[in-house]
């Protein structure tokens, strides 16, 4: 989960938003509780829970890797299948590797091939890159779209998660609904048009 605007400076207040960073990724801690972390800075922040399944002991996310003063940083939920295939070649480029991670894999691709690498990834994922260079947030999701993830935007703000819960413990985000709501409920429910988080001004990457 997470949240990002331009205009703000989150760390003149660093409380408020770090409280808010970990309300946002407790409400969704039962999709794992055996790590959790926080990663705020000027225009970004993020948050994550972790259910461990690849290297329990040094996977910890938000995972922070950097280049010079230059920041790149990531959390995700998912599985790549051709992590082993891609290693090689980020080794060779001599990206040093501080754990065996999947996700350690995706943020050294990205820094190495760019925004389009998404396209070498064969899995389900859905997750957030904060390019500290380009002052980018970048969210991605599977092809498939087996992985959720939602978004919406408040005064300027990008705010995702991976639940729609997580967006409802940032200020002035609130579970409101419309005709569209109802026709998604009762028109086509459970399933759901592509992009569409029912609730008003709720969207999810397609």
């Amino acid at each position: 989960a997470g949240f990002c605007n331009f205009d703000i400076d989150y760390t003149q207040n660093k409380g408020l938003w770090n409280d808010i960073l970990i309300k946002m990724r407790e409400s969704i801690a039962h999709r794992g509780k055996d790590n959790t972390g926080e990663f705020l800075r000027k225009n970004i922040g993020l948050s994550h829970t972790r259910l461990s399944i690849r290297d329990l002991c040094f996977g910890r996310q938000p995972i922070i890797r950097s280049i010079g003063d230059t920041e790149y940083v990531i959390v995700y939920n998912g599985e790549i299948y051709n992590t082993d295939e891609l290693v090689p070649e980020l080794k060779k480029a001599g990206y040093k590797f501080e754990t065996t991670t999947d996700t350690e894999v995706i943020l050294y691709a990205y820094m190495h091939y760019g925004i389009d690498f998404v396209n070498k990834l064969n899995g389900i994922f859905a997750f957030a890159i904060w390019d500290g260079e380009l002052e980018r947030l970048i969210l991605y999701r599977d092809r498939v779209g087996v992985k959720p993830l939602f978004y919406t935007i408040k005064d300027d703000t990008v705010v995702f998660g991976s639940e729609i819960k997580a967006l409802f413990c940032f200020p002035g985000i609130k579970p409101e609904v419309d005709i569209n709501s109802f026709r998604e409920l009762f028109g086509i429910g459970p399933a759901r048009t592509p992009g569409n988080g029912v609730f008003c001004g709720i969207n999810e990457i397609k």
